[in-house]
């Protein structure tokens, strides 16, 4: 996937838009592989309580480079019903990109509420919460190395 961004970039530099606090692992992996010239934000954005979505998603978007004009790739673990990944490109609209992409390690379709699809996207992957590689319940299990499926008896 870095290759892929790197050549899709390859004529400029961009600024990367990570997703906290999920996005973190992926994203410097991501980092990593990319060649092309690049920056990088934070900015936080949650609506999951336990296994469930809330509906309400909350954003702090702190950023303090300037993206008017800029291009911009949004990175997040995970793209399940787009609620986030909609808010987040609504707030960034109003800082007037050139454009916005979208980049995603896991893309869960079986839940989607918003219409959206990620530019770049890792593995799709069937309807079960999953946890792991920066992928948390109740803020548990970021750091376990790998993804799995959480397990039923949680809630």
């Amino acid at each position: 996937m870095g290759r892929l961004i790197s050549e899709d970039y390859a004529d400029g530099s961009f600024v990367m838009i990570v997703l906290a606090k999920g996005a973190l692992f992926f994203a410097a992996d991501l980092m990593r592989e990319i060649k092309t010239p690049m920056q990088f934000e934070f900015v936080s954005a949650h609506s999951y309580q336990g296994k469930k979505s809330s509906g309400k998603v909350i954003i702090n978007a702190n950023i303090r480079t300037e993206l008017r004009g800029r291009r911009i790739l949004i990175v997040d673990e995970i793209l399940d019903t787009g609620r986030t990944m909609s808010q987040v490109i609504k707030i960034l609209k109003k800082m007037c990109p050139a454009e916005i992409r979208t980049c995603v390690l896991l893309d869960k379709p079986a839940r989607r509420i918003e219409k959206i699809t990620a530019d770049y996207s890792g593995f799709e992957i069937p309807d079960e919460f999953v946890i792991g590689y920066g992928l948390d319940l109740d803020e548990y299990y970021r750091n376990l190395p790998d993804i799995m499926i959480a397990k039923k008896d949680r809630a």
